[in-house]
């Protein structure tokens, strides 16, 4: 009995031992040692502190920023990405000559490594061996998961399997569920404005409710009206997502039932159920002889089944029911919000700027006049293409992409320790004068006159939609729905801003106006 008393006593002994070694090693001893990498390097940035690092500067930076609007003419930035904006003024100058721009600062008891030089940018989004997607928080995945998270086979079979749904052609067929959508927005704003001929609008949600029934009609058909929920759902996800992200993860409190996790999970529950339904359904008529094949949902069930046949029936050939969930949880989520800011910028920006506003309808009412807008003549768009490139440099969807490395990689002249997060802040590369001239932080659509490739030099210095082999897939979706939109609405309305509109970008996922746009719309 006394040795099996002292076994037990040596087993719990050394378990905790192992445990307060791993969390040592976690909380101190690595962060210690990768912050002494990074420096030897010549790197700066703020001194390690223990397991927050600077989250708690980030928050409360964050809140700040939030707190209290901008003028129009402010650089977005500070307010956008403060923590970023704060650890590149404050380190990243004054290490120009050694390693250009890069600086890192703490998230928790990880370093993240600002990355600006186009070079570096280039063999990180090429190199996806080396450089992985970052998910911190497992609850992230219920917000979706899909194919831009995945990594390795799996990223190369959904990417194959999803490609023919995004193929122009099938864009082609899209074109009539993009009109419809739009079509019904401008009758809203029309009725709105009766007979007076003018009136005050917050433009934001119709714009939300726009590209929300956009996706829903090209992804769904018929089935379109389920998919306003899911988009209302996703929105909120997004919303409680960003509020958990801003604390340092500790595993398995996830499992814990604090309200937010509880609330999520019950979203995801029911985001899971409808979509489920609408799969169920499909695959009913697909059997019987009645498939719809001309939304996404369609395109990606038929591009499922070729593989899966084309296999020889092999399981893992294919996408199992909960594979395509997360591809339309994804489809919901990307495909909405992208579009969604993009459109209210560019009308926030063309009301700032009025020439490039008369300027765009010049150019749409010679191509259509007042007809209804059509593939061929929104590719020949060259202006509102130049406008809506400006846009995305100058108010990037999202305001910057992380990476994660495994294993020690030489990145340039550098050398990553496993275990450092890289940031690739969009905003800040987009508005970096030394790539983009003097008039880096004017808007100024004149300069892709000649195309991204000339405008960026041939630089990796614009990338609103990642870049390498995972280019967004619906890259050419969200811009024929914004090109459409956009048309629309300058065959229809001039558009100013309102006394009452409050400039304040903020980052919720997406880069949004907090505040709204309140546009004064003036009819045609």
């Amino acid at each position: 009995m006394e040795v099996s008393v002292a076994a037990i006593f040596i087993l719990v002994a050394v378990t905790i031992l192992t445990v307060a070694w791993r969390i040592l090693n976690w909380v101190w001893l690595t962060p210690k040692y990768l912050e002494r990498r990074l420096r030897e390097q010549g790197f700066a940035g703020s001194p390690y502190r223990i397991f927050f690092g600077d989250l708690k500067e980030c928050s409360m930076m964050f809140k700040q920023a939030n707190s209290k609007p901008i003028n129009l003419s402010d650089d977005i930035t500070p307010r956008a990405v403060p923590i970023d904006h704060h650890t590149l003024e404050k380190y990243g100058y004054r290490i120009f000559f050694v390693t250009g721009k890069n600086s890192f600062m703490w998230f928790g008891p990880r370093p993240r490594v600002i990355i600006m030089d186009p070079e570096q940018i280039k063999d990180i989004f090429t190199k996806m061996g080396d450089f992985r997607k970052l998910r911190l928080n497992p609850l992230t995945k219920l917000l979706s998961l899909g194919v831009v998270t995945y990594e390795d086979e799996k990223w190369a079979k959904h990417r194959k399997i999803i490609n023919p749904a995004f193929r122009i052609e099938k864009l082609k067929e899209m074109l009539h569920a993009f009109y419809q959508s739009c079509n019904d927005m401008i009758s809203q704003w029309e009725r709105l404005i009766g007979e007076e001929g003018s009136c005050e609008l917050d433009v934001w949600p119709y714009i939300e409710n726009l590209s929300g029934d956009v996706i829903s009609r090209s992804a769904f058909g018929s089935s379109y009206t389920e998919g306003s929920r899911i988009f209302q759902l996703q929105k909120e996800q997004a919303q409680l997502l960003i509020k958990v992200v801003q604390f340092v993860y500790i595993p398995g409190w996830r499992f814990l039932p604090t309200k937010i996790n509880k609330r999520m999970k019950e979203i995801d529950r029911e985001v899971r159920a409808l979509l489920k339904g609408i799969i169920n359904k499909r695959e009913r008529e697909r059997k019987a002889g009645n498939a719809v094949n001309d939304d996404l949902l369609g395109i990606l069930m038929e591009s499922n089944s070729r593989e899966l046949r084309e296999s020889g029936n092999e399981k893992n050939a294919a996408m199992s029911i909960m594979d395509v969930i997360e591809e339309c949880k994804l489809f919901y989520f990307a495909g909405q919000e992208t579009t969604s800011v993009l459109l209210v910028w560019t009308m926030v920006l063309l009301s700032k700027y009025p020439n490039w506003q008369v300027r765009a309808r010049e150019e749409v009412l010679q191509v259509f006049g007042k007809n209804k807008p059509d593939f061929d003549g929104l590719n020949h768009l060259k202006v509102v293409t130049m406008i809506l490139h400006e846009v995305l440099r100058f108010y990037p969807p999202v305001t910057s992409l992380n990476r994660g490395v495994e294993k020690e990689t030489k990145l340039g002249n550098l050398i990553i320790p496993a275990g450092v997060m890289i940031s690739l802040p969009t905003i800040l590369v987009h508005r970096d004068c030394e790539l983009w001239g003097d008039n880096a932080k004017e808007f100024d659509p004149e300069r892709f006159s000649e195309g991204v490739s000339k405008a960026t030099k041939g630089q990796l210095s614009f990338f609103p939609f990642g870049g390498g082999p995972r280019l967004c897939v619906g890259q050419n979706f969200a811009m024929m729905e914004a090109k459409m939109a956009l048309s629309l609405i300058l065959q229809h309305f001039s558009f100013e801003l309102s006394s009452s509109y409050t400039h304040a970008p903020f980052t919720i996922i997406t880069l949004q106006p907090q505040f709204g746009a309140h546009i004064i719309l003036h009819k045609l």
